[in-house]
């Protein structure tokens, strides 16, 4: 379910976002560009994901989110000229994080709160701790990031250990966790709708 408002509208080559029609955006998130929005996403207000900045040869790479990302409040997603941004499948990038690519985030990864990446990568199930920032570097599978730290490199990441059951639970839990709440939202829409 998409939203009517003027919050999602095409970049200045043209490229309009694509959206699945089960994401839903709130009317307050802002969508711009060439963003590729997968199945069952959820965008929290206040949003941005903006894909218009060209690269060299005059086209928008894209910034795409897969399958039942929750993307909450005030997470800002944005990316160098010519440069992907690529959020697997049932990641959550939480409250006021900022991504700002190239970056290609890992299935079921978990961004925390306010947390910086910026040209990073991470492979699938890493957690990052809130206020952390990562940039210029690839974290491992299942790497657990604490919060605060600063990651810039792969000797600055040596010593991160994986994540373990309980942060794994978590991670889970707040995945679950949006989809009910995306899941009322869409239901609470439709009785308002009629």
């Amino acid at each position: 379910m998409v939203s009517n408002c003027n919050n999602i509208r095409p970049n200045l080559q043209g490229d309009f976002p694509e959206i699945h029609p089960s994401a839903l955006i709130d009317p307050s998130a802002q969508i711009i560009g060439n963003v590729k929005v997968g199945k069952n996403v959820f965008i929290a207000p206040l949003a941005v994901i903006r894909s218009d900045e060209p690269g060299s040869d005059g086209l928008v790479s894209p910034i795409v989110l897969g399958e039942e990302c929750n993307i909450q409040d005030g997470v800002i997603i944005h990316s160098h000229g010519g440069k992907e941004v690529i959020i697997g499948p049932r990641t959550s990038i939480a409250h006021g994080a900022a991504i700002h690519g190239p970056c290609e985030i890992g299935e079921s990864c978990f961004v925390a709160m306010r947390s910086t990446l910026y040209s990073a990568n991470l492979e699938k199930s890493v957690w990052i701790g809130m206020n952390a920032t990562i940039m210029m570097v690839t974290l491992d599978a299942f790497s657990y990031v604490p919060a605060g730290s600063v990651i810039r490199s792969k000797n600055d990441a040596w010593d991160l250990r994986l994540v373990s059951e309980k942060e794994k639970s978590y991670m889970e839990s707040v995945l679950l966790a949006t989809n009910r709440l995306r899941e009322d939202y869409r239901e609470f829409l439709v009785k308002n709708s009629k």
